[in-house]
This record gives structure tokens, sequence and C-alpha cells, in this order.
């Protein structure tokens, strides 16, 4: 069994990941569901053959793998696409998951994004602006497209770390290095301080991970850089609460008013199954940043930013409830998605009329 053959399968089937691991056969998650090849069910010899395929001629990548029982990494296969790998170890043997990065940055209308109002967060100079969501949910894709918009407006220097690199970007107008976690530098709280000598006028953060990584990154935006990261969270109340607790409760008030100084926007993204077409459709919650969404913050009154986001949407701010409603009302989602992934189940009720 060939591992590119597999990755072939999975730009033909346009599945988002595969998984290869013992005791099942290659497994596709196909709009956003598990589902198995047609193929023979992989052994311990079959896994080891198929990872050792992926890391052939990566001896720095095995040493690592070996030594620490898991390794990220970006594998690229000509003419076929670009896939995310992380390879791990599961009860002693070895598994893996794909997941395809496009080779084209896609457009942000073609994936259902807001384009006026993401083009305006990305006019920013400076501050912080979070992409939220599960993993899986397309931060990184959002991003992408956030910096290419960058790259054809602006004349810059645009400097992206990640864990692994997922999109290649040409320089354009602007000047763009991407440096990979691993590869180019050991983490991103080095990559992150080194970066503020480098001279960028955007910094792209792939994941804010521990509190060294959010201090340095606030600390970008305030000195006058525009700083894009992700965090696993949903909704932008939980995001701000979450950068606030990852410091000692000392610290939690100077930050919340950095945060307050700084933070230009939030846009959290879930992906739901669509019932009218194969495929997903994203649900955005978009809280943006102005005077009243900065008091909130220092005064550490953030339950009431989702009645500010629903008090904003004029300004192109949208609460997830409503953004899910508006698909159900569409005919793209079915009722009992929407209910599922509903955030606040009495202004879900009070949107949908029932």
């Amino acid at each position: 069994m060939d591992v590119n053959d597999l990755l072939e399968i999975v730009v033909e089937q346009n599945a988002s990941d595969i998984h290869l691991t013992v005791g099942l056969p290659p497994t596709l998650r196909l709009h956003g569901q598990l589902t198995p090849l047609d193929l023979p069910t992989l052994r311990e010899a079959d896994t080891k053959e198929l990872i050792g395929q992926l890391l052939e001629g990566k001896p720095i990548l095995m040493e690592k793998f070996r030594e620490k029982g898991e390794v990220d990494f970006s594998y690229a296969l000509q003419d076929i696409g670009r896939f995310r790998v992380n390879v791990y170890k599961q009860r002693g043997s070895w598994a893996t998951a794909l997941r395809l990065v496009g080779v084209d940055i896609p457009r942000m209308e073609d994936l259902g994004l807001p384009r006026k109002i993401l083009e305006s967060l990305s006019d920013n100079t400076r501050g912080l602006i979070l992409v939220t969501g599960p993993t899986g949910s397309g931060k990184s894709t959002t991003l992408a497209t956030m910096v290419d918009y960058m790259n054809q407006k602006r004349r810059e220097h645009i400097l992206t770390l990640e864990d692994p690199i997922e999109y290649l970007h040409k320089h354009k107008n602007s000047m763009v290095n991407q440096r990979e976690i691993g590869f180019d530098t050991n983490s991103y709280a080095n990559a992150l301080r080194a970066a503020l000598r480098e001279d960028p006028d955007v910094i792209l953060v792939g994941e804010m991970r521990d509190q060294e990584t959010i201090s340095t990154a606030i600390t970008a935006a305030e000195t006058g850089h525009l700083v894009l990261s992700t965090l696993h969270t949903i909704g932008a109340a939980q995001t701000i609460d979450r950068i606030i607790d990852v410091f000692p409760p000392h610290q939690q008030q100077q930050i919340r008013v950095q945060l307050a100084n700084i933070l230009k926007g939030v846009v959290s993204q879930q992906l739901l199954p669509r019932c009218d077409i194969k495929g997903r459709c994203v649900a955005l919650e978009i809280m943006l940043g102005n005077a009243a969404i900065a008091n909130l913050i220092r005064e550490e009154k953030t339950h009431q930013i989702y009645s500010q986001i629903q008090t904003g949407a004029l300004t192109g701010m949208v609460t997830m409830d409503a953004s899910i409603v508006k698909h159900y009302k569409e005919g793209r989602i079915s009722l009992e998605t929407a209910s599922h992934y509903a955030q606040i189940r009495d202004e879900f009720k009070r949107l949908i009329g029932r």
C-alpha cells in the first residue's frame, strides 16, 4: 500500500482528513463524518510502513517522534496538495491523522465568510485579531484568506509562525516570511520574541498556546504591530475569559486593560453539516472592538458582551445563535443541527420562533 495513493483518494473524494490506525481500514472524514474506505484493515506493520513513507528522509522528525511519541509536520504531494500531518503512538503502535490543506488560498466569499467585515478587520495597522473555534472549524483557512488580502493590498512585511505551515503564501505586494515551529524555530514563544526584532508589520501566530506566547503577542500588538492568532474557544466572551484566566490573579487586571486597548475583533466559527447539499457551512459569531466592548473587558463584565454584540448588528456584529438560525431559516441546515450547535438555549428558541 502506498501512502501517496491514499492521499490522492482524499483529494478525489473531497475529504478533509484521513486517519491511519491499527484495526481499521484507512478512514476518511467526509463532510464531518468518519467514513472507512473499502480497503483491508490495517495491521501494525501496515501503519508503520505507511508512516515510514511519510517520514522517509526526515531523520530529525523520526527522532522527535521516537522520543516524544508524537510529531507535527507538513507533507506536500506534487500536483495533488499539501497535508498537515500528526503522527502519534497509541497502545504501542503507530497512527497518523492527515488534514488536506488546499494549494490555492480560497476566496472569502467562496467559503461563506463576510468579506467586507474581514477586509475591514484586516485593514487595521495595529492591534489583536482572534479567529476562534473548535479543531477542524476552518480557523487556519480564514486566517489565510485575511493574510492573502493584506499581501495583495499592503506593501509590508508579514511574518507567520505556524505549526506546521499550511497554506503557502507567495510574495505579492507584501513580503511574506513563514516560519515553521520545530524546523525554523523551537517554539512559538521564542519565535514571537525574535519576531519583534525582524521588522514585521503583521505577525500571524498559529496558536496562542501558553501564557508566555499570549503575553508576548499582547506586547507585540501594543507596540504597533497587527497580530492575528487563534484559540480553541467558541464565542467572544469565552475567548476573552480564556486569555485572562491564563494569567495569575495579580496580573489579570493589567491584562484586561491591555486587551481592552488592543482587541480589534473576535471571529468565532463552527462548521455545520448541511441538509440541502453535501458539505458544510460556516456559522460565525463576530465581535468588533469598540468603546463599549473595551469598557466591558476593562470592568470585568464580559458576560454582557453577548448583548453588546446583539446591539452592534448594524455595524456587522452577529451572535453565533443568530448565524445558526439564519442558516436554518434559509434551508441550509436542519432544525436538529441548529439546535445541536446553538450556544444559548433561550436565545436560540426566541430567534427560531418556537
